[in-house]
């Protein structure tokens, strides 16, 4: 008799789509990013410390385009991960788990970080500009 391959679990066949299956995945993703932010930020400091010609170096690379999009990326990650950590604590407690606040609290999460992210490099922008 031929056994059957069969899922171990549940998987995305069986279960539809969800607002907190996105917002999980989206915690873990800015938790990547956070921990390569971290290495990009060790960089900085390396070069820092290493001198004039180091510091330049890794300025000039932080002030392109790409490493200008990465840092407002890492940005997002970290408050988006913060306020979702924050959201989690929440339920630690008890408090907010049912269906409809969670979803509420996972959507204010999300365009919190998002209106932070902007209000912080729109500050930033000012403030630089001559």
């Amino acid at each position: 008799m031929p056994v059957r391959a069969r899922p171990l679990s549940p998987h995305l066949q069986i279960y539809r789509w969800q607002v907190g299956s996105t917002l999980s995945i989206l915690h873990r993703i800015t938790g990547l990013a956070l921990a390569l932010g971290f290495l990009a930020l060790t960089y900085w400091l390396v070069a820092l410390a290493g001198g004039a010609a180091a510091y330049s170096s890794a300025a000039r690379f932080f002030a392109g385009p790409l490493a200008g999009a990465a840092l407002v990326g890492w940005t997002f990650a970290f408050f988006y991960h913060l306020l979702n950590g924050i959201r989690h604590l929440a339920w630690d407690v008890g408090v907010g788990f049912d269906r409809a606040h969670s979803r509420l609290s996972g959507l204010l999460a999300m365009l919190a970080a998002v209106l932070l992210t902007a209000g912080l490099w729109g500050f930033l922008w000012h403030v630089a500009r001559p």
